[in-house]
């Protein structure tokens, strides 16, 4: 770095490494974004008494360097939130296990009911009315996921329409994550796609490049009353993420990984949705896989989406 660069340090003293990033990236265009990138990880490298630019990518750290920034993470919701009660895990994958989902298009009534419980589990903004779903009416005949409607007001089901919740995809080649400049998004060995919150730059080239619409940005610091707040939380899930970076879906990998299921499926009024192991000869997501006339979304694309959706006839 040049000495210029390092006698400017002291004037930033209170940015943290995601703000540094943001600013290159707003200056900058998308052709000198990367390069920007290293000299800045460089002088983040240099400033030790910065916890956020100190911290390494997620895969990088060590149990102990876990541990205290998961510590830190549970202090600053107390302060922040008054959530006195959070407990955050960092359940790993479980060997020869791949999560799968699948939906029974004949008896989604379209209720939302799978929406508000992810919006309640996953520690969403409550004005904003955030979820990781969005349940599209369709009228029969069509699967165009681009002509449904997300925002009906009236009873359902309607007679003429089906529903269709979309949520992550949790794609075998998933275009988010290739497309991410500081791969602070990834495929785990059980097929769910995770964002490191305290990686991310909000750049939303994720969000763009996701032909689903499944991933979310926080413009604002989420609004949670203390006494809403789920206090089972993973890092890499529900936790309550900052202002300004992206997040999705994650199969609720904080319950799914422990043996329970998502909070969406439990929801469901109807049963129309199935979860588990896609490796598991006997699991019920295998079952329906061989069994049912099962479709993706956007299937011409190459995403190899492991959501699945069907219908009884």
């Amino acid at each position: 770095m040049s000495e210029g660069k390092h006698t400017a340090l002291p004037v930033l003293n209170n940015m943290t490494r995601r703000t540094a990033i943001k600013a290159a990236g707003a200056t900058l265009g998308i052709a000198a974004f990367a390069k920007a990138l290293s000299p800045i990880a460089e002088w983040a490298g240099q400033n030790t008494s910065m916890d956020e630019m100190l911290q390494k990518h997620y895969k990088e750290l060590g149990p102990g360097e876990m541990d205290a920034v998961i510590a830190r993470l549970e202090e600053d919701a107390r302060e922040k939130y008054g959530a006195e009660e959070v407990r955050i895990s960092d359940p790993k994958p479980t060997p020869g296990v791949k999560f799968a989902y699948a939906l029974n298009l004949s008896i989604c009534i379209g209720c939302r009911k799978c929406a508000e419980a992810c919006h309640k589990e996953n520690n969403h903004d409550r004005p904003s009315h955030n979820s990781y779903i969005r349940v599209l009416e369709m009228s029969k005949g069509s699967m165009d996921m681009e002509k449904g409607t997300a925002d009906y007001d009236h009873p359902v089901p309607q007679d003429d329409k089906f529903y269709m919740p979309v949520q992550c995809q949790q794609c075998d080649a998933p275009p988010c994550v290739s497309v991410c400049p500081v791969e602070a998004t990834w495929k785990e060995d059980d097929g769910i796609v995770v964002v490191d919150y305290n990686w991310c730059i909000g750049c939303r080239y994720c969000e763009a490049a996701c032909p689903y619409h499944a991933r979310r940005f926080n413009w604002t610091k989420p609004q949670i009353p203390a006494e809403e707040i789920n206090p089972e939380q993973g890092y890499l899930s529900n936790r309550i993420r900052p202002q300004g970076v992206m997040e999705k879906c994650t199969f609720c990998l904080h319950r799914t990984r422990e043996g329970r299921m998502p909070a969406c499926l439990e929801a469901c009024p109807t049963g129309s949705r199935v979860f588990g192991n896609i490796l598991d000869p006997d699991s019920e997501i295998r079952w329906v896989l061989q069994n049912k006339r099962v479709f993706v979304l956007k299937e011409e694309l190459g995403t190899k989406p492991q959501f699945f959706y069907f219908f009884d006839k």
